[in-house]
């Protein structure tokens, strides 16, 4: 099991708390995608998108949401 410290994660990200939501987004995205069936050893979302933030592969922009304005419709 491959193990992410804080420090590591918050380097691709202002704190650790925004490199945890980011990743998380992103695992969600990837949930969205089949999977081939019988492939056996496959890592899991949550892995696989803490590994591409740590790489830097994942892109991403704050917007900060401005007083009194209603939070988003979630998407789907």
């Amino acid at each position: 099991m491959q193990v992410f410290t804080p420090d590591e994660i918050a380097e691709r990200a202002t704190n650790k708390y925004l490199a945890v939501l980011v990743a998380a987004k992103y695992a969600r995205l990837l949930n969205e995608f089949p999977r081939i069936p019988g492939r056996s050893g496959e890592k899991k979302l949550t892995t696989r998108a803490l590994e591409e933030l740590s790489g830097g592969n994942i892109g991403f922009d704050v917007v900060p949401r401005r007083r009194g304005a209603p939070a988003p419709a979630p998407e789907g």
